[in-house]
């Protein structure tokens, strides 16, 4: 039974009393193996040419003065957030990325990981970065402070974006199933109709905000170039 309605992002699910919750994290491996050992076919074309296009994507953003292969760590980067939301959307999967733990570790790696480079390399363009071109002097001050406070917070923004809308749906979800005890026959089957709805959506939801946090940590590594 349910005691707490957040429960169901934090299920209990265990093996000889082993805790197998995170180990949901690494399902999505298994389905990379396959693509090299069975022959090419409409799945792997299909994904091959997601790949390509993330990846002009990508070097446009990041411009022409990144590293050869940098954009392959952001479509990593999409295809793990990706496999994990859906794996989320399957009933008694845990969902990593519905909590801080995973979402937070991921952004606060790669912002770290901007910071030490831009600063230690580029450190005149970061301090150029924190004064848009065109602000009057006596506003400098301001925007340095507003600038450095915007940049603190952007990996705890990346994690809750992610979080909070890998929450709502599921939680929406839950509560609209919860709800099916007391109902009658036709009202059930509304229910089933507008949670198939709920799950198109969801699905829309895991690829966009996938594809929103690897734009925006490109956006945010082109910034130290």
């Amino acid at each position: 039974m349910m005691t707490n309605l957040f429960s169901i992002f934090d299920p209990s699910t265990n093996l000889f009393n082993l805790s197998l919750n995170w180990l949901s994290t690494m399902l999505g491996l298994m389905f990379i193996p396959y693509s090299f050992w069975l022959m090419p076919n409409r799945h792997f074309f299909f994904w091959n040419n997601i790949i390509n296009k993330l990846h002009i994507e990508f070097k446009t953003l990041m411009g022409t003065n990144s590293f050869n292969g940098s954009t392959f760590i952001f479509i990593s980067l999409f295809s793990f957030i990706l496999f994990n939301n859906f794996l989320g959307l399957f009933p008694y999967i845990f969902t990593s990325t519905s909590h801080l733990t995973i979402s937070l570790s991921i952004s606060l790696t790669l912002w770290l990981s901007f910071m030490f480079y831009g600063w230690i390399n580029n450190y005149q363009h970061m301090f150029i970065h924190m004064i848009p071109q065109g602000t009057p002097s006596i506003l400098m001050p301001f925007m340095v402070l507003i600038e450095t406070i915007s940049n603190i917070i952007r990996p705890m923004t990346l994690a809750v974006r992610l979080t909070a809308n890998m929450i709502a749906g599921h939680l929406l979800l839950t509560l609209l199933s919860s709800t099916s005890n007391n109902m009658l026959n036709y009202m059930i089957i509304i229910l089933i109709i507008v949670q198939i709805l709920l799950l198109i959506l969801e699905s829309a939801v895991a690829v966009i905000q996938s594809y929103v946090i690897s734009i925006l940590s490109t956006l945010y590594s082109s910034e130290v170039n």
